[in-house]
C-alpha cells in the first residue's frame, strides 16, 4: 500500500515492482533474489528491500533462504492443485453474488478490464492480457459485494494472479470472459455458474499443471 498522502514508501515500490516481475515471468521460478543485488538494482538500502521479501514470501510469491536471500517460488503440481481447489470453492460462490448484486459502476469496472483484456489479446500482449484478466477476476470479487470475500480475496490475491496467469490462450480465456459479463449483466444466475464450471475446467490445461515431480 501507498503511504500516506499518496507518497509510495521504498519498501512498497520494491513489493510493487518485484511482485510485477514475478508475476509477468520477467523473473522465472527457482531465480535468486539476493538483498545486496536488489538493493543496487533498484537503487535503495538493504532495509527496504529485506522488508519486501518478507512482504512477498506472506504473499507466496517467494520462498525464504538462509540469511540474505530467497528465491521465486517454484509452484509444484500439487501447489496448483491446492490453489485450483480453492478457487474453484470461492469463485462459484462469488460469481453468482456478483450475479444478483452488480451494480451500474460495478459492471463499467468489468467492461473495462474485458475489453483490456480483449485488446492485448488480439494483439498478442500476454502481459497486459493476464494483468487485465486477474482484474476481471478481481472486479467480480468487488461486485459480489461480501467483505469477507474481499478480504479472502485480498490473502490470496497474488498467487491466485500466478494461477490465472499460466495460459497462453489468450483469445480463448477472453471469449470466456466476454461470455461471463454478458450473464453477470443479464443477472442469469444459472448461466453463470455452468459458464463459470467451463471456465475453471479450461483453465486446467495451465503449463507444468499435472507434471509428476521429481
Amino acid at each position: 500500500m501507498a503511504a500516506e498522502q499518496g507518497v509510495e514508501s521504498e519498501t512498497d515500490r520494491v513489493v510493487r515492482q518485484l511482485r510485477d516481475e514475478i508475476l509477468d515471468g520477467a523473473r522465472k521460478p527457482g531465480s535468486k533474489l539476493v538483498e545486496r543485488d536488489l538493493a543496487a538494482d533498484l537503487g535503495v538500502s538493504r532495509v527496504p528491500v529485506r522488508d519486501a521479501l518478507k512482504a512477498l514470501v506472506a504473499e507466496g510469491l517467494v520462498t525464504p533462504r538462509p540469511r540474505t536471500w530467497a528465491v521465486v517460488r517454484e509452484f509444484s503440481a500439487s501447489d496448483i492443485a491446492d490453489l485450483q481447489e480453492v478457487r474453484a470453492a470461492l469463485e462459484v460462490l462469488t460469481f453468482k453474488l456478483a450475479a444478483t448484486r452488480h451494480s451500474r459502476a460495478g459492471l463499467d469496472q468489468l467492461r473495462a478490464a474485458l475489453a483490456e483484456e480483449t485488446a492485448a489479446a488480439a494483439a498478442g500482449d500476454a502481459v497486459t492480457a493476464h494483468r487485465a484478466a486477474a482484474d476481471f477476476h478481481e472486479a467480480v470479487t468487488a461486485m459480489a459485494g461480501n467483505e469477507l470475500l474481499n478480504e479472502l480475496e485480498l490473502t490470496l490475491r497474488s498467487r491466485m494472479r500466478w494461477l490465472l496467469g499460466q495460459h497462453e490462450d489468450l483469445e480463448r480465456v477472453a471469449g470466456e470472459h466476454r461470455a461471463l459479463y454478458d450473464a453477470i449483466a443479464r443477472r442469469d444466475v444459472d448461466t453463470v455458474e455452468a459458464l463459470l464450471m467451463e471456465h475453471m475446467e479450461s483453465g486446467r490445461h495451465l503449463r507444468g499443471l499435472g507434471r509428476e515431480e521429481d
